[in-house]
Order: C-alpha cells, then sequence, then structure tokens
C-alpha cells in the first residue's frame, strides 16, 4: 500500500513538474513518505537552516533526488543521538564521524515537558511539544521526547502522592493532542483506515495514542477505539471500516483462551502490541504460526516499523 500516494493527495502541478518526476526527480510527499519526516518540518528544515535546498520548478514546487534523501537520513541519524537540529549543519558540512561524542540536547525538552506536567500546566507543555513537532519527525520526537517522558512519569508516579492528578492531567492532554492531529490527517485521507483498539481494561492507553499518530503521520487513516470490543464486533468493526489491518495494544496480560475467537473471521492482517507481547512472548510467538497475517510489536516504534515493512501504511 505504500507504493504511490494517496489519491486524494493529487493535484495539477503542472507539465514542469511531471516532466521532473519523468527523470526520477521526487515531490516532496514522496520524499516525506520515503524518509517519515512530513512535509512541513522538511519545509522548516530548509527555511530555518538550510539543511535541505531542494530544486524548484518553475512554479516553486520542491523537488528531491536520491542525494536529498541520503542527506535527510544522515540528519535524522543526528537527531536521533540527541544533536538539537539548529546543530546539525555544520555537523554535516565538515563530515563529523557519526560515532563522535555529542551533547544530549532532548533532556532540558524532557525536564521542561516534566515541569509542566507536575505543574499541570497544559499550555507550557503545549508550548514546548508544539516546538519540537515543527522542527522534528514524528518517529524521533516519540523515540526521543515523548516515549522517556513516559517512563520517566511513570517512575515518578510509584508512591507518589498527587500521582493520580498528574497521570490523568497528562492522559487526557495526550489524547486531546494527538486525537485533533488524528482527526485532522483523517479528513484529508480517503484510503482505507487501520482499525487501533484499546485491548486492555485500563481507561486510556497512552502509548496506543502514540501508535495511532505515527500511523497517521504516514498519511494513513487511524480509526482509534478507547475500550475492548466483543469478538464478534470486533471482526464486525473491521468489514464495517473496511479495513486494511487490526492493531490491538495492551499494556496488561492478555486473556489467552479468547485470542482465537477474538481474531478468527478478520481477514486482514492483525498486529498485537505493547508490553502483553513480552509478557506472553512464547504463547504468542506460537500463535503467529496458528493465525495467518499475525504481526507482534512491543511498543509504539516496533509497531511503526513492522506495519512499514509489511506494507500496511
Amino acid at each position: 500500500m505504500n507504493d504511490s500516494l494517496d489519491t486524494s493527495a493529487r493535484e495539477d502541478l503542472g507539465a514542469d513538474f511531471k516532466k521532473a518526476l519523468d527523470e526520477g526527480w521526487l515531490p516532496i510527499r514522496e520524499v516525506a513518505r520515503q524518509t517519515g519526516v512530513n512535509a512541513v518540518t522538511l519545509r522548516a528544515w530548509e527555511r530555518r537552516y538550510g539543511l535541505i535546498v531542494p530544486q524548484r520548478t518553475p512554479k516553486g514546487h520542491r523537488l528531491y533526488n536520491a542525494d536529498h534523501v541520503l542527506r535527510i537520513q544522515n540528519i535524522l541519524t543526528w537527531l536521533n543521538r540527541g544533536v538539537a537540529v539548529s546543530q546539525v549543519k555544520p555537523l554535516l558540512d565538515t563530515a563529523q564521524a557519526l560515532n563522535e561524542p555529542v551533547e544530549d540536547e532532548w533532556h532540558p525538552l524532557r525536564q521542561a515537558a516534566l515541569l509542566a506536567v507536575t505543574q499541570l500546566n497544559e499550555r507550557s507543555l503545549d508550548d514546548s511539544v508544539n516546538q519540537a513537532m515543527a522542527l522534528y519527525p514524528p518517529r524521533t520526537l516519540c523515540e526521543q521526547l515523548l516515549l522517556p517522558l513516559l517512563s520517566d512519569l511513570e517512575q515518578r508516579w510509584q508512591g507518589q502522592f498527587g500521582a493520580q492528578m498528574e497521570r490523568v492531567f497528562f492522559y487526557a492532554w495526550l489524547r486531546s493532542k494527538f486525537g485533533a492531529r488524528i482527526y485532522h490527517n483523517n479528513r484529508q485521507l480517503r484510503t482505507a483506515p487501520l482499525l487501533l483498539v484499546n485491548q486492555s481494561d485500563l481507561a486510556l492507553e497512552p502509548h496506543l495514542w502514540l501508535c495511532a499518530w505515527l500511523i497517521s503521520s504516514a498519511d494513513c487513516p487511524v480509526q482509534v477505539l478507547d475500550w475492548p470490543l466483543p469478538a464478534g464486533e470486533l471482526a464486525l468493526a473491521t468489514d464495517t471500516l473496511q479495513a486494511r489491518g487490526v492493531l490491538l495494544y495492551s499494556s496488561k496480560a492478555l486473556n489467552l483462551a479468547q485470542l482465537p475467537k477474538l481474531l478468527n473471521g478478520i481477514s486482514c492482517p492483525k498486529l498485537i502490541a505493547g508490553p502483553t507481547v513480552c509478557i506472553h512472548h512464547a504463547e504468542l510467538s506460537a500463535e503467529t504460526s496458528d493465525f495467518a497475517d499475525l504481526l507482534l510489536a512491543e511498543d509504539p516504534l516496533s509497531a511503526h516499523r513492522v506495519l512499514i515493512q509489511r506494507g500496511l501504511i
């Protein structure tokens, strides 16, 4: 499914643009698909830091080649090592070795977000994350900021007075924040959605929403259900939505005896994700041989990677 752009994103860009594509140049949406860096971020890197300087058609449309894609991948390597985007250009231009030590610029961002949560300061939390979202691709942001932040918060909440207050505040913010992004993306897309279901009895699985945001950012519509469905109704929802796949997320143990009944009748690919994969590693690994198209992933990043590898996004 990831061999072509969503048809809802197509537009008439002129003969010069089409000629350039025939010559092997890539439009910004295709580069975004290949690299995972969305078009807004690519334009910000160009405008603010001169990291990527694409060709332009007479009408001003950006065009990229294989060297641009390689440079973007090198940028991502530095970002994932903790380098601030504002500091990447000299590292690229001087061909500094990727194994040389660098200062971790993500730590202050995580601390600022953590402080905002402890103060229940929604505006401060939103502003800091918005700033990072404008400059970093979703996968990098998840890996370097959001997932470590969730881990830090979970440690803080162990036996901490006020933990439930902070948890409710942060989870509500996270669902609202990324739910709005997903809703906006869904409005732009017309292809079959991927169905994501909270398969635990928790009121909200924050990592499920990070999964949904990562998938949505790859120009794939998503439908998120925050509560488990009975076996027959899960199959019904899949058929009704004509879903390209189903992702079941749980941070807790599953009722494995009910799993065959839950998965039967679902003809599209199925992915079980979250800590439950570690809890039931042996049993679920055996299930993959019994059910066609059953995939496993331990966290949002690995779920995102598996879905890309299988061509589902």
